[in-house]
This record gives C-alpha cells, structure tokens and sequence, in this order.
C-alpha cells in the first residue's frame, strides 16, 4: 500500500498502476487527509478494506467536467457536501453571506454550490446516468426525511428525492460504507441494498419493507405543521440503534423513503482501528501556494477522545446524527497519536484539545445503553440527572495525566465543551481540580446558553441553579489553588420560548456578574433538530404545547441587543426593548439599571441631542483611560468577574 495522499488526478492514478477508481469521493470541502474530515474517515476505511478511492474535492459544479477528471468508477460515486451543512457554511442566522469559507483553499469563499451534495449528485448524473450515487456527511444525514429550510423557508423532501441518489448513509456511517461496498462488489445491484443498518432508501412500494412505522406523508406535512411536529418527534425517538424503528415517510406516485434503523455504536476496537488508519494528517499539497486550508489549524495538534452525546441540548443535531450512546478510543490508540504529534516540525509542546462532541464523556450514561440502547422515554441529565447515570471522570483523569507527562508535552488543553451539570454530578469531584490546575489556559468556556428557566427548558439544558453552582465550585477551587481563571459562558438569543423578558433577565443576571460578552449566538435553525422543529411548528414536538418564537427580525435584534446592553450601538435597540417589556425602571442612574436616558440633567452620562457622552463622562473616561495605560494587563471583560450570587 502506498502511504500517500489518495488521487486527485488521473496521473496520480497511474502512478498508483489504476485504470479505474472502485469509488469517486465529490466532496464539498479541500481535501484534507485528516480524521477530523469525514471524507478522510471514509476514504482511508475503504481503502483498507481492499477499495480503490479517488478524491475529487470541490468540484466547478457548471462544468460537467469537473466531475470527470477521474472517469467513471466500478462501484461508485460517494457524495458528501463537506464538514458542514453547506448552507450554514455560506451564510449567518441574519442570511447574509459569510466572507470566508475555512473548509477552502486561503479561506476563499464560494467553491461550493448551495445545497452542495444535491448539486454534485445533479451534475453526477447529467453525466452517469446509471451509476450508483451514495451520499453521506452532515448535510444529507440531518436532511434524510422531510425537513424545515430556514433559507428558503419551506418544508423539503428528503434529500434523496432531490438529489435524484440511490442511497444515504447517515449518522458516522463507517459500519454502513462497508457493508454497501461489500454488498455492490459482490454484484448486487443497488436499487436491491434495502437491508443495511444506517441507510435511507427510496421504494416504489411497502411490499418487502416489515416491522416498519409508517410517519405522516409530505403533502400532510406541509398541509399541517403539527402533523411535521409529530412526524420529527417519531424520527427523534428511532435514533437509538438498538430500540429504533424502520421509519417509513410516504411521497406521492408510490414513492417512499423508507429509514432503516441506525447502525450499531462502534467498539472501542473499532474506533482505534478509524482513527489509527494512515492519515497524512494534512491538507493535499496541491492548496500550498493558495495558502492552505484554515480549518486545519484548529485541528492539528488536538486528539478527538470520543463520539456521541447523551446531553440532547434542542438546538444540536448530534442525537440525530452520532446517537447518545458514547463511543471513546482506547488510551492506547490515543497516546500513540499524541506521539505522532510531537514529532510535527511545528509542534510547540501544546497539545490543543482532547476533545470531542462533549470532552469528558469516555462513558456510555450508564451500563444498559452497550447492549439495550438508550432510552427513548427520558433524558440522561436533562431535567436532572437520572439515577442510573455512570458519572465517572477517573478514565479521564488518567488519559490526560498520560498524555501531559508524554516527552515534548508541555501542556494538555480541553477546548472541546465540557457539560458541567455531569461534573457536579460526579461523587468523586476529582475532575475539576485536575481541569483548573493542568487543563485551563486561563479561560474556560462553557455553554448555560440563558438563564431563564422557562428557556433552558425548551433547549434541554439543565436549571440555572445548577450553572450558578458550577460557578462558585470553579471560583473556589481556583481560590484554593492560587490561580485566577476566568470563565467564558457562550450565549444563545432568541432561542423558542425567549420572549423580552426573558431576555431581560438575562440581561440582568450579566449586569450583575459585570460580564460583557464580545459574541452572542442568535439561535440558528438548522435541519433536524428539536429547537427547528419548535422554530417553524411554534410547538414542542416532545409535548406538543404551544412556543413562543420569536421570528421577527427586529425583535430577534433587540433580543441580541439587550445580551450586549453597553454597547453604545445597541442603545436604541435596548431602549425600545426596556420600553416595549414595561421594564422601564432599567433605564436611569441606579446601580441596577442597564442603561442611563438620553437626556436627565447633570447626572445624565448622555447629551440628550445626539446621545453622545457629555463633558464631564469624557474628562472621566480620560482620567480612566491614563489609569488603565499604567496597568500591566487589560481588565477582561468578556469573562466572568464575579461569582454569581
């Protein structure tokens, strides 16, 4: 086997002695030979299972071309629209297009269509009419069934009837991509892989599909948008791969997309043996001179730890894409990875997270979830921890202790999010002493999101009291061990069921930590999870009761104003805010009100014409300003800087 980068050219495949790719990977994104890159993943698994892989990265999806460079497989053509939903690549939660691309060569943006695996798989077969089209990554595994478009703000069809595919193969799929390569070299002709755990298939008719749960149709859908409700929340409760169902949703003209359970969790064997397959662990060369890939320096000296989340926050698309049931790498593998990193020639001795989709789960919740699945009736720590909960961070503890005494290692950091109600549920409460002492490099961020109860219900997160204890545990351990590190909460606004006054509150509670956050998240509706599903429905899938959402442009602004009430640009916004909510009494001089008037006499901060600091403020701010310039260190602003109360 030769250890290379896989081909990208006809040239590279003769050099290789290839007439013919079994499979073509088209992907969204530069190529990357790097496990933190699904086209990586996928590519190196089927090459070690004896497949011919060529890569055709980011295609010119005008020019039929394009998608010839590598001729016609045997197999297969394998879709897949990069790392990201290309649509939340290209623009915000306001719809405006973003100005970089990280996934591209220098960052350039626009080398990806909209709706980029529909696109690709349209241009595939413009050109190859027969031959099998499989399309896998983020994009299409959360728009497998019918689903909510924020962008263009309609209910879709399954991916598979857009993109005129043959088969999905959703969530992590490493399990899945096998067993269809298996299944079309041993002839069996695509239209007849309908039995492979972790694919989407579409039918002309329910005669061979059994033991299947039938969901509301396209057309009943779209008629209702509680029938969609219903319909999600049945697809939410099948992710699970040992309790999930086949799922069926109706379209017209017999035509069917019928969901085959998920496949199984990976073994810890398994995962060692993706994540030790031979990566380059780079970008192509080929990206040199146009300056390489950007997303490669947040991944490059970090280790990915584990996979799956059984946090279920609403707004995340994880259970429905990597499932609740943790997967982790053995010590073993990881150790030998770090190894490898040392070695880099730019390795400055850090390394930058040991991570995953939440870095201190290394175990399933509890012991029945290996062989019975989790369960579809409760949540693991949401409203609060269940009572079978394993809350253990001793394995954890040791791995990174293993890592950071590695020759070359100067530090370990954790940048990946760690669920802090798991924390203060572990008995042991080792984890986060050894976090603040060896793991902090100053800041920790952590995600409460609000802290509204009546909003932290509807995004599955747990009571603001319990964040609030977090805080005192984290401010007094470092206390005790002499270190002062901050915390940098992330913020959601508008989220469904934040109203004004729940905005106020969490303007308020900021206001009393003294915390001014540079960033807010406003609540992005992306496919396929319970917070979108609320978004458009205006319903709770999980209990069907009513949501406020607020959809306004103007009030989602205000809503984002009031998180950064000092910013003088939000001043009006927060102004109309106060006023709109009847919380007046937060505009004026006391040390509880969030903003001073315009206008108000001498004690006013404000000329009341133009809104712009008067006199006096200025010859305060100056004497301020040549305070702070005698400072050793700018005060942080954007961290917690008290405890809360």
């Amino acid at each position: 086997m030769i250890h290379d980068y896989l081909p990208i050219s006809r040239t590279d495949m003769n050099i290789r002695g290839w007439k013919q790719c079994d499979f073509v990977y088209v992907v969204g994104d530069a190529y990357v030979d790097h496990p933190s890159f699904g086209h990586a993943i996928i590519s190196r698994l089927l090459e070690a299972h004896g497949y011919k892989v060529g890569i055709i990265a980011q295609p010119d999806w005008k020019d039929k071309k394009s998608i010839q460079v590598l001729g016609e497989p045997r197999l297969g053509f394998l879709v897949s629209g990069g790392n990201m939903d290309s649509m939340v690549n290209h623009y915000s939660v306001s719809k405006k297009r973003r100005q970089q691309d990280a996934y591209t060569p220098g960052g350039v943006m626009g080398k990806r269509p909209d709706y980029a695996t529909t696109v690709y798989c349209n241009l595939i077969r413009s050109v190859y009419k027969n031959t099998p089209v499989i399309i896998g990554g983020i994009e299409a595994s959360l728009r497998r069934f019918a689903h909510y478009d924020y962008w263009s703000d309609r209910l879709k069809h399954s991916i598979l009837i857009d993109s005129q595919a043959d088969l999905i193969s959703y969530g992590m799929g490493e399990k899945s991509i096998v067993e269809i390569a298996d299944a079309l070299n041993s002839g069996i002709d695509i239209k007849d892989i309908t039995f492979i755990e972790g694919t989407v298939y579409k039918a002309s008719s329910l005669e061979s599909v059994y033991d299947y749960k039938s969901l509301p149709s396209y057309d009943s859908m779209k008629a209702d948008k509680l029938e969609y409700a219903k319909s999600y929340y049945v697809q939410y409760s099948n992710t699970d791969p040992f309790l999930g169902k086949r799922l069926v949703e109706p379209y017209k003209d017999n035509l069917f997309v019928v969901q085959n359970p998920p496949s199984k969790p990976l073994s810890e064997e398994e995962m060692d043996f993706t994540y030790d397959l031979p990566y380059m662990r780079n970008y192509h060369p080929s990206y040199e001179e146009q300056g390489g890939i950007p997303a490669v320096r947040e991944v490059k000296f970090s280790l990915i730890n584990n996979r799956g989340c059984f946090g279920a926050c609403s707004f995340c698309a994880l259970t429905f894409h990597q499932g609740r049931i943790i997967q982790a790498r053995s010590h073993n593998s990881l150790i030998d990875e770090a190894k490898k990193l040392t070695e880099e020639p730019d390795f400055k001795g850090y390394i930058h997270d040991v991570g995953g989709p939440t870095a201190d789960f290394r175990y399933p919740a509890c012991e029945k979830q290996t062989t019975k699945g989790a369960c579809s009736n409760r949540q693991c720590l949401f409203p609060e921890p269940c009572k079978n909960l394993r809350a253990d961070h001793s394995d954890y503890i040791e791995l990174l202790r293993k890592l950071r005494n590695l020759p070359k290692v100067k530090k370990v950091f954790i940048r990946s999010g760690i669920r802090f109600d798991y924390v203060l549920a572990d008995p042991g409460k080792k984890f986060l002493k050894e976090l603040c002492e060896h793991h902090v490099s100053g800041q920790l961020k952590v995600a409460p999101e609000h802290v509204a109860d009546k909003v932290l219900s509807k995004m599955g997160k747990p009571q603001n009291q319990v964040y609030r204890q977090f805080v005192k545990e984290y401010n007094e351990m470092n206390v005790r061990i002499g270190k002062k590190q901050f915390l940098v909460p992330y913020l959601m606004s508008s989220h469904p069921g934040s109203g004004l006054h729940e905005a106020i509150e969490l303007a308020e509670y900021l206001r009393d930590l003294g915390y001014m956050p540079e960033q807010v998240q406003d609540f992005y509706p992306t496919p396929s999870t319970i917070s979108t599903c609320m978004y458009y429905t205006g319903h709770d899938p999980r209990t069907m009761e009513k949501v406020y959402v607020p959809t306004n442009p103007h009030e989602k602004a205000m809503q984002r104003a009031l998180i950064q009430y000092r910013n003088p640009k939000n001043y009006d916004l927060v102004v109309e805010a106060l006023k709109q909510a009847g919380r007046t009494d937060l505009i004026g001089f006391d040390k509880k009100c969030l903003i001073r008037p315009k206008t108000g006499g001498p004690k006013s901060n404000m000329d009341g014409k133009n809104g712009k600091y008067n006199g006096n403020m200025r010859k305060a701010e100056a004497s301020s300003q040549e305070g702070q310039k005698n400072r050793k260190k700018k005060t942080i602003r954007n961290v917690h800087k008290k405890a809360a109360k």
